[in-house]
Formats: C-alpha cells, sequence, structure tokens
C-alpha cells in the first residue's frame, strides 16, 4: 500500500478502518496544543524534536473493512537474535536507573529498551496487521505509515483519551504479572473485578499503579469537576495482566489539546515526579523512544469522535527488519532480572505476529 496511511481495529471489533491521504504529506505538528479543532489520524512520539514530529494524518479516503480471521500464521524464517547483548545492555541501564531510586530521587521511573529481529526476505505488512487482530482481540491494533515515521505496528491495551458523545474516558494502566490462562478468563476476571478484589497483586505493583491514578486525577481536577473513577481491578492484555483504574468526565472541547499536553506522557510510560523522571529518561535511556509511547489514533473524526492509544505493544518495520519496543515500570524494590522477563514478556506480542523461527 502506496502513500501515507492507517489501519486500525478497536477491541473486541470484526471490522477495521482504512484511513488513507493520496495527496501531500501529513501536517506536522510541534504540540499537542495545535490539536485543538483538528481533525484526522494522529500519530505522535514519546519526545518531540525536529525530527519526531507530531503527525497529522488528513485522509480524502476512509473505508471499512472485515478482519480477515482465516489469516494464517505460516512461519517466517528469522536471524539468531543477540538476546546475550541485549541483556547486558539492559542491566547496566538498569543500574543507572535503579541507582536514583534507591535515593529517593524518584517515585517510579519507566525504563524501555528495543530489541531488532531482521527475516530473511521482507515482511508483509498487511498480514502482520490482520495476525495481530487475530491474537489480540481485546486490544487496539494499528498499522500506521508515513514517509516521516516509516511504518509502525501496534497492540496496545491503553487509551490516553477517548469520547462518548459528550463523555470522555481515560485510564491509569500500570503493574504487570504473566497471564494465567487456568485464572484469567474474560468471566473470572469479570468476577474479580465486580468483587475489587486484586489481592493477587503486590505491594509494589500496587503502588506503581496508584502513582500513575493520582497523577492522572490531578490532571483532570484542572478541567473537570465531575470525575467518576472505577477500580483499580485486573485487565487483561495479551499475554500479561496490568492493574486498571478507569476515569470518566465532563471537559470543554476547546481545552483537549491542553488536557492531552498534560496527560502525555503519562507516569505509566514515564515516571513520578514526570518531569523530573522525563528528562532523567531523555538523557540517561541510551536510545531513541521515537514513536514508542507516544500516542496514535483517530482524532474529532465526524461518525467516531476521539480515540487515543498510548503506543506500547509495538514495532517499527523496515523490509526484512522490525524493532520492536517494550518498558516497565521501576519502583526502589524492583529486581533487574523480574523487570528483564516483563519486557521479554511485553515484546513477546509482538513476536508472535512474525511467527519466528530461528535459522
Amino acid at each position: 500500500m502506496n502513500g501515507a496511511f492507517a489501519l486500525y481495529r478497536y477491541p473486541y471489533a470484526n471490522e477495521y478502518t482504512l484511513m488513507k491521504q493520496t495527496s501531500g504529506e501529513p501536517l506536522t505538528l510541534s504540540s499537542c496544543k495545535e490539536l485543538n479543532g483538528k481533525s484526522g489520524f494522529i500519530f505522535a512520539p514519546f519526545r518531540h524534536t525536529f525530527g519526531l514530529p507530531f503527525l497529522l494524518l488528513s485522509p480524502n479516503i476512509v473505508e471499512k473493512h472485515v478482519v480477515d480471521e482465516l489469516v494464517d500464521f505460516d512461519e517466517v524464517l528469522f536471524h539468531k537474535r543477540d538476546i546475550d547483548g541485549e541483556r547486558h545492555k539492559y542491566e547496566k541501564v538498569f543500574s543507572c536507573f535503579h541507582d536514583k531510586l534507591e535515593i529517593g530521587e524518584f517515585s517510579k521511573i519507566v525504563l524501555s529498551r528495543c530489541s531488532d529481529e531482521e527475516a530473511v526476505s521482507p515482511l508483509d505488512i498487511e498480514k502482520l496487521f490482520m495476525r495481530a487482530c487475530a491474537l489480540y482481540p481485546r486490544m487496539f491494533i494499528a498499522l500506521v505509515s508515513m514517509p516521516q515515521c516509516g511504518t509502525w505496528l501496534m497492540a496496545t491495551p491503553e487509551i490516553l483519551l477517548e469520547n462518548n458523545k459528550d463523555t470522555w474516558h481515560t485510564m491509569a494502566l500500570a503493574g504487570t504479572m504473566p497471564i494465567d490462562e487456568y485464572k484469567d478468563s474474560d468471566m473470572q476476571l469479570a468476577e474479580r473485578k465486580d468483587a475489587g478484589d486484586i489481592h493477587e497483586w503486590s505491594t509494589k505493583n500496587i503502588r506503581e499503579q496508584e502513582y500513575v491514578s493520582m497523577y492522572i486525577k490531578e490532571c483532570l481536577y484542572g478541567y473537570s469537576s465531575a470525575i467518576n473513577e472505577t477500580g483499580p481491578y485486573t485487565a487483561r492484555a495479551g499475554l500479561v495482566k496490568h492493574l486498571r483504574s478507569d476515569f470518566y468526565f465532563k471537559i470543554n472541547v476547546t481545552d483537549i489539546g491542553k488536557l492531552i499536553e498534560k496527560l502525555h506522557p503519562t507516569p505509566a510510560v514515564c515516571g513520578i515526579p514526570k518531569s523530573d523522571a522525563y528528562n532523567f529518561i531523555c538523557e540517561n535511556e541510551a536510545y531513541d523512544r521515537k514513536y514508542y509511547s507516544g500516542f496514535a489514533g483517530p482524532l474529532n473524526m465526524c461518525e467516531e469522535g476521539t480515540h487515543l492509544y498510548v503506543t506500547l505493544r509495538c514495532m517499527q518495520i523496515d523490509k526484512c527488519k522490525c524493532r520492536l519496543y517494550a518498558g516497565g515500570g521501576l519502583l526502589a524494590d524492583s529486581e533487574v532480572y523480574d523487570e528483564w522477563l516483563e519486557t521479554e514478556a511485553k515484546m513477546d506480542t509482538m513476536r508472535r505476529c512474525l511467527s519466528i523461527k530461528r535459522m
């Protein structure tokens, strides 16, 4: 598919949307505040720079299609991965981040990393999108391709901001554990949600999610006095589960850009205190997140409204090569091996789409 486009499917939907811009390039913006009054598909980086702008696709083609439920998962041959080198780099940066937590400079900080995979032949990006739709019915799936940013695939569970008519919704999503297939069916999770049962979660995970929840409430009270909060509860996201709280509220539409700028990046992908954690990440994480842990989705579209998701569980695709991204929230009592395993579990969300067979 040529030109700038986005394919996306909402959680539990059986159809997806194609938005395509066939003339000119997507609009580049320098801040979230510039989103007020604009519409299209937005793709935003973690950190805005001259080379990593906010991108707004203005579609002249919008189509709905049925998801291909019969997409194949034939194995794809990939080169060996340097897992030892990746882990060594992660441990080194973990030590730098963890030192700051131990002296109390941060309450929480998010450390992320990337992992490179290379197939022996070019990848079919639309097939990867369909595989993600088949594998992850509970998540927002998007395939985004624009000249300024390249091609990205995501399967993300985290809503940054969305609306249903005049009611708006955001969430605090943090804390991570592997899924237990025997105890974490949709029905079992719904029962635990109704009972308010989060006893399976460690103190570390509960505190991590509380930090995010408190920050989001502080942001919202600057724009709305009528906020309805539910949770926390356990929510499934692919191969892992998280603690989630939801917030529903009213807001003047002219303040949406300002609220997005206040929310992004959330402590779920950054840290507490947010500004200090953000600056430390940008200076010390040892690589550039680019559009990982930014946000993406339709903005102010006539029929759909606004549905923006944090760009998690994602990878950048360039012919045969893929760069996968994942991170996790660190506290003072975090252990490096546990955190490494968490990033591996999150990256496996995209690796399953690749159907990797090693040479």
